[in-house]
């Protein structure tokens, strides 16, 4: 027989094991803060979590449109691909805030991106073994 769960007991668990920032707006504004002064990049905390929401909830709403395509029979007509298409706008929307949040350069952005893909896959092309047997460091 398995064990009866109550969720409230549940609720003041997941209480406990949640951070103070995660559980009060002045400890994550005060942890915004600190975090903003320890950086030695002038990291912009707010403009970081805006992104980052924006980003997740963006790629959400993109990824929504190929799932009804694939797994509900909608068309992929131009009004999907249209969609689409204004989707991956929001999403670079949300990753240029995320690179003015990091004060960095969006094409060295894309630089480290192509040279972390030059590393992994050293004959130029994509490999699986390469993909599930990663160098130390290669994140």
């Amino acid at each position: 027989m398995t064990e009866q769960i109550d969720l409230n007991k549940y609720q003041e668990f997941v209480k406990e094991v949640t951070s103070g920032e995660s559980n009060s707006s002045m400890q994550m504004y005060n942890r915004m803060t600190e975090a903003e002064s320890e950086s030695n990049f002038n990291v912009n905390s707010a403009l970081l979590l805006t992104a980052a929401i924006g980003l997740a909830a963006e790629t959400g709403e993109f990824a929504e449109i190929p799932k009804k395509i694939v797994f509900q029979g909608k068309p992929c007509d131009d009004d999907a691909v249209f969609h689409m298409k204004r989707e991956l706008g929001d999403i670079m929307w949300y990753w240029i805030n995320a690179c003015r949040a990091l004060n960095l350069d969006p094409n060295d952005v894309i630089l480290e991106n192509i040279n972390k893909l030059k590393s992994r896959y050293p004959g130029g092309e994509f490999d699986a073994f390469y993909s599930e047997n990663r160098k130390d460091g290669d994140l």
